[in-house]
């Protein structure tokens, strides 16, 4: 059984959120936060894909390069690019 618990801060204080854009600080990667399990926070590709597990200080807001990036590649892959 898994048990969801209440958003953490991330190591800037932010809440986070499901639903938030944020980066994993250790891979550089982008992810949509889709929910918090344990001491861990459930990031997934903006694309779709496998979920990983980041803990909350390792995990920071993304740049506006970074979230405009993520958010067209979204956009291309609804358009089949």
């Amino acid at each position: 059984m898994v048990t969801m618990t209440a958003p953490t801060p991330d190591a800037y204080g932010h809440t986070i959120d499901a639903g938030a854009l944020v980066v994993d600080r250790r891979s550089g990667k982008v992810g949509v936060v889709m929910g918090h399990v344990g001491p861990y926070v459930q990031l997934r590709p903006p694309r779709g894909g496998l979920e990983w597990d980041v803990p909350p200080e390792e995990v920071r807001p993304p740049t506006p390069t970074e979230e405009l990036s993520a958010k067209v590649a979204v956009a291309n892959r609804r358009w089949g690019r």
